[in-house]
Formats: C-alpha cells, sequence, structure tokens
C-alpha cells in the first residue's frame, strides 16, 4: 500500500504535570464520541512540572467547543501525518532526505504497529512542511521498490 502524507493541525494544551490532568483533558472529548488518531502527553525535559498534550482531529461544532472548554486550542505548529506499509530502513531514508534538504524537525514521533506505521512529524516553517511532504512521498515510493 502506498504512503499517506497529509497536513494535519494538533491541538494542544500546556498542562501542569500532574496524575489525571491527560485523563481530564480527554474526559470531553471522548463523551462526544471523538475518534482520535493521535495523542501525545508529554512532560519538559528540564522542567517536570509542565508538560503538554497533543491530540488529533478535533472536528466539528461540538469537538472544537469541548476541545476549547478544556483548554485545547490548534497548534500552529506545522505537522504532517505520515501511514504506511513499514519496510526497514525506512525512517532512516525519510529522515536522511529531509536532512539532506536542510529541513529541521520541530518533533518526531513513529511508531510500528504490525506491518504499518505512521510518523506524526513537525515542522519550523509551513514551508518546510511542504518541502517536507514532496521527500516523503518521493522517498518512500523508491523504498517500496
Amino acid at each position: 500500500m502506498a504512503v499517506t502524507v497529509k497536513s494535519v493541525v494538533l491541538w494542544r494544551k500546556e498542562v501542569e504535570n500532574k496524575t489525571g490532568v491527560l485523563a481530564q483533558t480527554l474526559d470531553p472529548v471522548a463523551k462526544l464520541g471523538a475518534d482520535l488518531q493521535v495523542v501525545m502527553a508529554y512532560r519538559y525535559p528540564g522542567n517536570e512540572s509542565q508538560a503538554a498534550i497533543e491530540v488529533y482531529p478535533v472536528a466539528g461544532k461540538k469537538l472544537t467547543a469541548a476541545a476549547g472548554e478544556v483548554g485545547l486550542a490548534a497548534s500552529s505548529i506545522p505537522t504532517l501525518l505520515v501511514e504506511g506499509d513499514n519496510k526497514p530502513g525506512l525512517g532512516h531514508v525519510i529522515a536522511k532526505s529531509i536532512a539532506d534538504a536542510g529541513i529541521n524537525l520541530s518533533f518526531l514521533v513513529a511508531q510500528v504497529v504490525g506491518r504499518r506505521y505512521s510518523a506524526v512529524i513537525g515542522f519550523e516553517t509551513i514551508a518546510d512542511a511542504k518541502k517536507a511532504f514532496a521527500l516523503i512521498k518521493k522517498t518512500s515510493a523508491s523504498k517500496r521498490k
């Protein structure tokens, strides 16, 4: 199966790192039946009392309102969601093509489940994300051969 690359908007909230804050944040979203594809929660290295929560997708009036009520807001970080069939070395090929193009990543979270992988990649600028979009499609296609 071909790789899919799409631009996404993460909804983000900075929080105090304490027990239960993730569950409290997700509660109203879950009650509306949201089917989140991405949930990231992490504390800040060097400032362990602070953390961030990021989710995707948030769409529709009710879900957007519920997300806003718990402090989630659309992030300004240009982000790509990449999904496809896993192949050994694919992550390296993608990372190298992005690096060779002089693009710096803001973040990358990737995982493999079964034979499929998904990656959420943040960039410093929209231009970098657009350039990386094309590079990921190209390098992923060449790795499938």
